[in-house]
């Protein structure tokens, strides 16, 4: 059993930064893939960024492509998101998820675990 805790998000103006970050209990946290998703107000649930088990592989929707990082800490059993020059698109709940998988899931169906999300805003 994972248990996930995100943190980091509130209210930040566009062009501002935020770093989210899912602190996950359980000593096999090393080898699931982990993914940050988002949903907005009226619209799916999406995959925002996904990293391995490892951490060399990583996967990341177009619209956050070299705005947002994802990274992961094995020590401290926690994955990152850093969110850089941030949109009013951007607002969402932010959920961390773990797979067993290990390698990088895109589909949020084959994602065991789930955290209790985090809100993002950004202002205009």
């Amino acid at each position: 059993q994972v248990q996930l805790v995100e943190s980091g998000g509130g209210l930040v103006q566009a062009g501002g930064s935020l770093r989210l970050s899912c602190a996950a209990s359980g000593r096999t946290f090393s080898s699931y893939a982990m993914g940050w998703f988002r949903q907005a107000p009226g619209k799916e649930r999406e995959l925002v960024a996904a990293i391995s088990w490892s951490g060399s592989t990583t996967y990341y929707v177009d619209s956050v492509k070299g705005r947002f990082t994802i990274s992961r800490d094995t020590g401290k059993n926690t994955v990152y998101l850093q969110m850089n020059t941030l949109k009013p698109e951007d607002t969402a709940v932010y959920y961390c998820a773990a797979s067993v998988r290990a390698v990088v899931v895109i589909t949020a169906t084959n994602y065991d675990y789930w955290g209790q999300g985090t809100q993002v805003t950004v202002s205009s």
